[in-house]
């Protein structure tokens, strides 16, 4: 025990480390309370279509040149494709699902060919499964990395705060939200394009692929538990918080990739919430 804590003491040391897991923690928040209105609004798998679009943005700006500042070109790509895909999902002839697939999968398809044709290293598969599934690119982070994801983390936190009863209203009741005034469309552009903004920010935690594991399972396995619309959010964000902060300490004591790490501790916690729930209905 005393070699594991001497460890975590040396890492923890570098300030790089320390941003790493500031950053995990605010983005996990985020994507946890996020997680809860889309899930609840079935509209869970936009992290996952918006994760390909930053895939395929990433590729445009390494294409153009732009790898060393590539947030120039992904950023507003991904926040347009939020706009787009929500616009798009109220579409009578073109369901949400529909929307989200058709996008993730073209994004992701772009992306690839983008990359084997203008490739910025001789190595594609290497940048392919970091731009995917996470790299250790979490461990480079400045300080204005940090402060980005703080401010972020401050914006939803006291959108939640502010907002809470339109947002409830908004998640259940959409048609009777709009009857009592409240602008249920303009709440869906903010919320669309905040997740947009976190998904981008995330993309060096987790990689495009396991970003929607950050918004999904921490509401899914709180709403095993718990009922009402305020408890899940605040059982959420606990999960969330909790497994990405074991999971980074894992990755760094066991050498294991961040990403996947956090996800494995995040379905660890929905099986054991899952079973505690069966339990609770024996």
């Amino acid at each position: 025990m005393s070699d594991i804590f001497n460890k975590l003491t040396e890492y923890f040391s570098f300030s790089f480390v320390r941003y790493a897991l500031i950053v995990g923690l605010l983005i996990a928040l985020c994507s946890s309370l996020l997680g809860v209105t889309l899930v609840l609004k079935r509209f869970s798998f936009i992290g996952d279509g918006l994760s390909h679009v930053a895939f395929g943005a990433m590729a445009v700006a390494s294409m153009l040149g732009f790898a060393s500042n590539n947030m120039v070109i992904i950023m507003p790509i991904t926040v347009i494709s939020a706009i787009l895909l929500l616009r798009t999902g109220q579409n009578t002839k073109i369901k949400g699902d529909a929307a989200v697939a058709m996008i993730s999968v073209g994004a992701l398809a772009i992306g690839y060919m983008l990359m084997n044709l203008f490739p910025s290293t001789s190595n594609i598969s290497t940048d392919v499964c970091s731009t995917l599934f996470g790299s250790m690119s979490i461990l480079t982070l400045k300080p204005s990395d940090v402060t980005i994801c703080a401010v972020m983390a401050v914006i939803v936190i006291a959108m939640f705060i502010i907002f809470y009863n339109k947002i409830f209203a908004v998640t259940f009741d959409e048609n009777f939200s709009k009857a009592t005034g409240i602008n249920a469309d303009g709440y869906n552009l903010v919320i669309a394009v905040i997740t947009a903004f976190i998904i981008v920010l995330a993309m060096n935690l987790v990689g495009s692929l396991l970003i929607s594991a950050l918004i999904i399972f921490p509401a899914l396995s709180a709403m095993r538990i718990f009922k009402s619309f305020r408890s899940v959010i605040i059982c959420s964000a606990l999960i969330s918080v909790f497994c990405a902060g074991t999971g980074i300490i894992i990755s760094i004591l066991a050498d294991t990739p961040v990403g996947s790490t956090i996800v494995c501790a995040d379905i660890s916690v929905f099986l054991l919430f899952w079973a505690i729930s069966g339990l609770k209905k024996a």
